[in-house]
């Protein structure tokens, strides 16, 4: 059986979950590549080699997926910010798109932004059954904890020193 092209491996990655264009890219690259070696190496002319430049293919493949709406930047956002919102905060999700080469529209930004303080709390009464720490080297444990998932320092000190517990919900 011969090997997936490349628009077949695509559309398969895609279906397995969202991509960003720049991560679908690189996977896309980095197989273009080695296709066009394995070319090389299996007696290919030389001209039909050079006249292949896996860059420009992936690059026409990932504009054709964009324009057939399998793939999509805003898609790869929502997905990524439903995903990690639960567990993480606002820092480590912007580093993770940034890794990406994705970011945060205003409007989702403002929603996890005003979200944070009632996650970052959810995620400690987890981790620590909402019972506060009464010794410095545990409060600082668990700013640590906190901060090692990406929660602002304002909103580790508001959870872990047991700040405002008002909520949307209790207003």
């Amino acid at each position: 059986m011969p090997p997936l092209s490349l628009k077949a491996r695509a559309l398969q990655w895609l279906a397995q979950r969202e991509h960003s264009r720049i991560e679908l890219g690189r996977k896309l690259l980095r197989l273009a590549r080695q296709r066009t070696a394995e070319q090389a190496d299996g007696g290919g002319s030389e001209a039909a080699s050079a006249a292949l430049d896996p860059a420009s293919e992936v690059d026409a493949l990932l504009d054709w997926l964009v324009a057939q709406r399998h793939l999509s930047d805003a898609r790869f956002v929502e997905s990524r910010v439903n995903a990690r919102a639960a567990r993480y905060g606002n820092l480590r999700i912007r580093r993770e798109l940034g890794q990406h080469g994705a970011a945060l529209d205003t409007a989702t930004a403002d929603r996890l932004k005003a979200s944070e303080l009632a996650r970052a709390r959810a995620v400690w009464e987890r981790k620590y059954a909402g019972v506060p720490a009464t010794q410095a080297a545990d409060r600082a444990r668990q700013m640590r904890f906190l901060a090692g998932r990406g929660f602002a320092a304002d909103v580790i000190r508001q959870v872990v020193r047991g700040g405002p517990w008002e909520t949307e919900d209790s207003l």
